[in-house]
């Protein structure tokens, strides 16, 4: 009986010996990293690991030192962030950048429609509420579409910015401790919505709440001095002694 062939993956994005230096300090030593496309990964690692950094240079805010960035086989080290941002890299911040005076449907249709000239049509106004629409159902807003964005609570705050990523079709979702300041319900949400999201993008989730680690990992990351100590499960990484001597400490990941 013929078996089905394997489904070929692709690397979405690669680090090659990536070095950031500030006034000799490394934030990043030679980090070498692999994402294939559709994968959701996170990255782990204690205060000063380099993590923000990492993500810094993926979008270009911070040019390295030495080293490339390959992001669908092109070289993002050379590029501006508008530019990284149209090749299709989108970062959600951990503080919501969100318009607070909006309401949660204009920020979503501002994202989803930059040039308002592009959708003066009724038909294009349609299509414009249908994609926003979908949008306020995928990150569970729909009940607070008119409700001003400075009203919502912080992970609704939250969501709403992941919305507005979203919306820009991203190839690579890129987020940086999103569920920093949510209760335990809030976070849990989180957690739903980004395996939701994961079916139909790569995420690279940048964390340090290791209960909602353990909820949404598939593959772990560990940095440490700016470069990988170790990948795997999150069992894997929970248990592995230099993961808990570098950045649990004395006491393990929670259960």
């Amino acid at each position: 009986m013929l078996t089905a062939a394997p489904t070929a993956t692709r690397q979405i994005l690669q680090t090659q010996d990536l070095t950031v230096s500030f006034d000799g300090f490394k934030a990043l030593d030679r980090l070498n990293f692999s994402l294939e496309e559709g994968e959701l990964r996170v990255v782990i690692g204690p205060n000063g690991a380099g993590k923000t950094t990492f993500l810094d240079v993926l979008t270009g805010k911070v040019k390295p030192t030495r080293g490339r960035v390959l992001f669908k086989g092109k070289d993002l080290t050379k590029l501006k962030e508008h530019e990284i941002s149209i090749l299709g890299v989108g970062r959600k911040f951990q503080t919501p950048r969100v318009y607070q005076n909006l309401s949660v449907r204009e920020n979503l249709e501002l994202s989803l429609n930059p040039d308002k000239r592009v959708f003066s049509t009724l038909l294009g106004k349609k299509h414009l509420r249908e994609k926003t629409d979908a949008l306020l159902e995928t990150i569970g807003l729909s009940r607070k579409d008119r409700v001003s964005a400075g009203l919502l609570s912080h992970g609704e705050k939250q969501w709403l910015e992941i919305g507005m990523v979203i919306a820009q079709d991203p190839d690579l979702l890129l987020l940086d401790e999103c569920v920093a300041g949510m209760t335990d319900k809030e976070t849990e949400a989180t957690g739903e919505l980004i395996q939701s999201l994961a079916q139909s993008h790569t995420i690279l989730v940048i964390e340090h709440d290791m209960v909602f680690v353990r909820q949404i990992a598939r593959k772990v990351t560990v940095l440490h001095q700016g470069s990988v100590l170790c990948e795997g499960t999150f069992e894997d990484v929970k248990n592995d002694p230099r993961v808990i001597e570098v950045y649990l400490g004395s006491h393990k990941a929670k259960n």
